[in-house]
């Protein structure tokens, strides 16, 4: 599987997780890496202890609203997650995820997926097969540019790679 295909397990949340519940405010004061071990604190105390790296996230509805910090995609990203899934996201949210290279996806059927949940996501097709029931659903596509940012690993990286190769 190449890139723009990811597996895993889903963690579940519901609608209208905020950054305070991604990324609590409590911790601010903490470097990333230390940030991390509090990621979604606010929704589940014990989703640090029981994310592995690959998995993927699944939400409702306003994903990501709240204040526009930053840090609550990089928790995410630091936690291993390799995708957020959501029926939509708050606007900075999306766009932040995207320019710290973490991929998110817009899918008006994501409460039909269940928290264990095992998931093929094709970024490019914008087709989740749901391993578990068997389900398809079909997702919004990632452009292909903004792909490649986010396997560059976000925006700065990927400037910094187009400035290195002006060919990309």
């Amino acid at each position: 599987m190449d890139n723009t295909v990811v597996r895993g397990r889903v963690h579940k949340f519901g609608d209208n997780i905020n950054t305070d519940f991604i990324n609590p405010a409590q911790y601010m004061e903490l470097s990333i890496e230390e940030m991390t071990k509090h990621a979604m604190e606010g929704a589940d105390p014990n989703f640090s202890s029981k994310v592995k790296p690959g998995d993927i996230m699944v939400a409702g509805k306003n994903f990501g609203s709240g204040s526009s910090r930053e840090t609550a995609p990089m928790v995410i990203k630091g936690s291993g997650i390799s995708v957020i899934i959501a029926e939509y996201f708050a606007r900075i949210f999306y766009r932040n995820a995207i320019n710290i290279g973490l991929k998110v996806l817009t899918c008006p059927e994501a409460n039909e997926i269940s928290d264990g949940d095992e998931l093929e996501v094709n970024l490019v097709n914008g087709v989740i097969h749901n391993i578990s029931n068997g389900k398809r659903h079909i997702c919004s596509k990632l452009p292909d540019n903004i792909i490649e940012m986010v396997n560059d690993g976000g925006l700065i990286e990927h400037l910094i790679r187009s400035k290195e190769d002006p060919s990309s």
